[in-house]
């Protein structure tokens, strides 16, 4: 099943905000190993599409911003968005 559209910031946060069971306003801008692996799994579970990214991809995913830009990119590449 697939979703129109890519993910947008609030749906970056709040997707952050479930591990670790915190509320969207405490999480930071900046992404852990951790969160980045829990993100991308979860755009992937989402959007029912298996992210082919790239060193560069990842370098610019540390940052909620950076990810949201990433994740668009990616998505539009894989066909979404």
């Amino acid at each position: 099943m697939s979703h129109p559209g890519a993910p947008d910031r609030g749906d970056i946060i709040a997707m952050l905000a479930v591990l670790g069971d915190r509320a969207p306003e405490a999480v930071p801008e900046r992404i852990g190993s951790l969160e980045l692996t829990w993100l991308i799994t979860g755009v992937e579970q989402k959007y029912d599409v298996t992210l082919d990214l790239s060193e560069d991809d990842l370098s610019r995913m540390t940052t909620v911003s950076g990810a949201v830009a990433a994740l668009r990119d990616a998505l539009a590449g894989a066909g979404h968005g």
